[in-house]
């Protein structure tokens, strides 16, 4: 049986996680389109992001809470093993600053993102994702808060001039895959008929939850391989945000 990993923790070589990977990846692209300068990411993750990035900057450093990031790096780029916040970086070092699918898991997201714009250029921009609350099929105790678009705004305007509002969509082979995700789901949850997914402590349900995401998103692999395997990142695409958007992909102008 093959080796059962963080499901936070997408990976680029494990088939199951094609659908989430290939919106993960998406975001990147869309940030390199937009990115120059000295630019930083908070959240390294696996690292996929990084040769997708770094083309773009003139200096590229990447940041982790994770022990250093062993793959061989782009020469204009190093990692840093941190914890944000706070940043360990000089007020107005970097024109971009990014960061994918890291906010949720932050508990103070207001200081966070008040050293994001510290450590940024005056007209520097933020690119930031997230889960959008709505879209979510189940608690996910790795996760602080999930936020919808107006509350992400909110927080974001306390620290930027301008906020674009923007969401990653899919087309109907990902509404396919994600209806079949959601009845896994629920195959799952309707043992939980005292609702203890909402009422124990996010620490207790981290690896139950971490295990049983594993396994439901193997099962659809074996059940829908043809689906699950033929996603690409092409069937995604960021824009208008909607309640059907996966994902917040919002870029603040400092």
């Amino acid at each position: 049986m093959a080796k059962l990993h963080t499901a936070e923790r997408v990976s680029a070589h494990d088939a199951s996680d094609n659908y989430v990977f290939q919106r993960s990846i998406l975001a990147y692209h869309r940030a390199a389109e937009i990115v120059s300068g000295r630019v930083l990411e908070i959240g390294t993750g696996m690292g996929y992001g990084i040769k997708v990035v770094a083309p773009s900057a003139k200096e590229f450093i990447t940041i982790d809470k994770s022990e250093a990031y062993a793959e061989t790096l782009p020469e204009n780029t190093s990692f840093r093993q941190m914890v944000a916040p706070p940043l360990q970086f000089e007020d107005e070092s970097f024109d971009y600053v990014i960061s994918f699918q890291v906010i949720e898991h932050i508990k103070q997201d207001k200081e966070f993102v008040k050293e994001v714009s510290r450590v940024l250029k005056k007209g520097g921009k933020f690119i930031v994702s997230t889960p959008n609350a709505p879209m979510s099929l189940t608690r996910n105790p790795w996760h602080v808060r999930e936020y919808r678009g107006e509350e992400l705004r909110e927080l974001l305007k306390s620290e930027f001039s301008e906020v674009e509002m923007l969401g990653v969509n899919g087309n109907q082979k990902i509404m396919e895959y994600y209806e079949a995700n959601r009845k896994g789901v629920e195959r799952i949850t309707r043992f939980d008929i005292l609702d203890l997914q909402h009422r124990l402590p996010r620490w207790i349900l981290q690896i139950p939850y971490d295990i049983l995401n594993r396994i439901n998103r193997r099962r659809l692999l074996k059940s829908n391989q043809d689906l699950t395997t033929s996603i690409t990142m092409d069937d995604y695409n960021i824009g208008e945000l909607s309640a059907k958007s996966f994902d917040l992909y919002f870029i603040a102008q400092k």
